[in-house]
């Protein structure tokens, strides 16, 4: 009831993305000039240049045809759902006539719950391999045909699991771990694998690499953290998605879980709802080809 008190109206909801897109006050993108006027349905007007831009003009938000009041609904639903959403749920909650547009919503939000500059992880991390897809016939193990191959970080913490990373690679050849693993996780942390020898390298990148079994494929599970993650990963995928996850956009459905799993202990809705919108804000527009492109092909 805050949520909706708060933002009850159109003219509430551009007034919150205004404030987050010029804390300091307007901007013109075209001059620069930082004196402006607002204008009916949200446009604000340069008094140097006569540029008129829109709030939402190189936002998430961008062209849509939609209040925002829904889009904060959608948001706010999304933000408030531990297990996450599907499509048709979200359908269901706001009312909306087309499948199609719920499912482009949330692809568009997951885009926005994982920053470009987000720090990487650092301390004693453990790093391992899994394998979303179904049951294929044919070869087993780190050369699975038919599945794609996901890296798990998971940092060490004083209880349990800190912060995770997540990230879909072509395949288990170092060519493709050790970029990986620089991308997840900070130079001269202790990296802790088995081993496999597409980890080889990463003392030479600058990490303490310590191989915790001799055998990549047999033993005791000596990364219980990493191994929890792609467990309860798997799960959710099954559970929220029922397995339902193209490849091309499995990059994005990793993003999200990330999100969500960073922030479970988080105990303010308010919190992570401010957090989406804030990126969404920030991230820019997302055009429908890309969402039915999804990711480049690795």
């Amino acid at each position: 009831m805050e949520f909706r008190d708060q933002f009850a109206t159109e003219e509430a909801c551009r007034d919150y993305v205004s404030s987050l897109r010029w804390p300091n006050g307007f901007i013109c993108p075209d001059c620069k000039e930082t004196i402006g006027w607002q204008m009916k349905r949200g446009l604000h007007w340069c008094r140097n240049c006569g540029y008129q831009v829109s709030v939402t003009a190189g936002t998430l938000f961008h062209d849509t045809h939609k209040p925002l009041r829904v889009w904060f609904e959608a948001m706010w639903y999304v933000t408030n759902q531990k297990s996450g959403v599907s499509a048709l749920g979200l359908q269901r909650v706001l009312g909306l006539g087309s499948y199609h547009t719920a499912w482009n919503w949330l692809q568009k939000l997951r885009r926005a719950m994982v920053r470009p500059s987000r720090d990487r992880l650092n301390g004693v991390i453990e790093v391992d391999e899994i394998f979303i897809g179904g049951e294929r016939p044919g070869k087993r193990g780190r050369g699975a045909a038919g599945k794609a191959l996901v890296v798990v970080a998971a940092q060490e913490a004083e209880k349990g699991i800190g912060r995770i990373r997540l990230r879909r690679v072509a395949d288990a050849a170092g060519e493709s771990l050790e970029p990986a693993v620089w991308e997840m996780v900070e130079p001269g942390s202790i990296v802790r694998t088995d081993a496999w020898r597409g980890y080889n390298g990463l003392s030479e990148l600058g990490y303490q690499h310590n191989i915790v079994r001799k055998d990549p494929d047999l033993g005791d599970n000596l990364l219980p953290l990493a191994n929890r993650v792609a467990s309860l990963l798997k799960r959710w995928l099954l559970g929220t998605h029922q397995g339902a996850v193209q490849h091309s956009h499995l990059e994005y459905y990793l993003d999200e879980f990330t999100f969500r799993f960073n922030r479970r202990t988080s105990k303010s809705r308010g919190l992570l709802f401010y957090r989406l919108i804030s990126q969404a804000v920030d991230f820019g527009p997302v055009l429908e080809t890309q969402l039915k492109a999804g990711s480049d092909s690795l």
